[in-house]
């Protein structure tokens, strides 16, 4: 029968609990960087303006009993594609059954498939924005400029260089930085940046303190890992021990203006497209499902996620690879 009732039908308990731990996991950004879109289809078209429109000025003086001078602006479209991601965790009657009061096992396999989903999400999300050949602007570590982890170089003279440029191309100050793991380290341990901070509370380098001296309103750093080797039950992995690595690249940097919020009149690097349409008015593109398998004896725990991660503002980017050199 179809729909059947789980489709009629949003356990909130679960979709909230996978929400809640959504906003508290702090290792992902995909969410964090570029504002949620929420859109009723899942595919359609969006605006995007002419920047030049933006820049020049058409005005003229006005003689008595003459109209001002008309002008306006050019639009194109771009086109999103909300793809919907699954994965489900089932839950043996066995189990359930051999299980002590303390656990909780629909919460647990609710964050654990919200895990899976928020590890996809972020798979994708560096794949369309965190790399070479996306923004108009790409620079590389000793091709051009000094790298971090040589004494020598100057990152905060180096920021205020790409804010400057990144004001006379696009108009509008960049307000955001995303850094990979292994930059950060090396900023936070840089001799200049100790150094300019050295006099501050407790003289620690902290995210706040480098988006200061950056001059941009939030840092995000990107530290979420993940493995493609599965482990057995005893815990070793399958043909050799598991590896693990950062999703971003860690040696890497984006510098960006992203608004708080979508709007029409505002420019933004990128967006992030939600089909709430499909997901019951889910801001954040995820429900989850509980629903019974009777001919495996289980109970399972469905998880869904919906997006398209859309460069719409290619000059409102400059990203920085081998930040420490090759």
């Amino acid at each position: 029968m179809n729909p059947t009732q789980s489709d009629l039908h949003i356990n909130v308990p679960l979709t909230n609990v996978s929400v809640a731990y959504m906003i508290d996991k702090s290792t992902f950004i995909a969410d964090k960087v570029f504002p949620r879109v929420p859109v009723s289809k899942q595919s359609d078209l969006f605006w995007k303006y002419t920047k030049s429109d933006w820049r020049r000025t058409d005005a003229q003086k006005r003689a008595p009993g003459t109209e001002t001078v008309g002008s306006g602006w050019k639009t194109d479209t771009g086109q999103y594609y909300a793809h919907v991601w699954g994965v489900h965790k089932d839950i043996d009657d066995q189990v359930r059954a051999n299980a002590d009061s303390f656990w909780s096992l629909d919460k647990d396999a609710t964050l654990f498939v919200t895990n899976q989903l928020l590890l996809r999400r972020d798979l994708d999300w560096n794949e369309s924005f965190f790399k070479t050949g996306v923004w108009a602007t790409d620079q590389s570590g000793t091709a051009d400029f000094d790298p971090w982890n040589d004494v020598a170089s100057d990152p905060i003279v180096q920021f205020a260089n790409l804010q400057t440029e990144f004001i006379k191309q696009s108009g509008r100050k960049a307000n955001t930085l995303v850094l990979g793991a292994d930059a950060i380290t090396t900023l936070k341990n840089h001799p200049d940046i100790i150094d300019r901070i050295k006099y501050t509370q407790r003289g620690v380098v902290t995210t706040d303190l480098l988006a200061s001296l950056f001059d941009v309103d939030k840092i995000l750093v990107s530290y979420a890992t993940n493995t493609d080797v599965e482990e057995r039950a005893d815990g070793r992995s399958q043909d050799a021990a598991a590896s693990y690595s950062f999703m971003s690249n860690s040696n890497s940097a984006l510098l960006c203006y992203t608004p708080s919020s979508p709007s029409l009149m505002t420019p933004a690097a990128g967006y992030i497209f939600t089909w709430n349409g499909y997901l019951a008015g889910n801001q954040y593109g995820i429900r989850m499902k509980n629903f019974r398998m009777e001919h495996i004896a289980s109970d399972r725990i469905e998880g869904e996620m919906t997006y398209d991660m859309k460069v719409v503002s290619p000059e409102m980017g400059v990203f920085l690879s081998n930040v420490n050199g090759d």
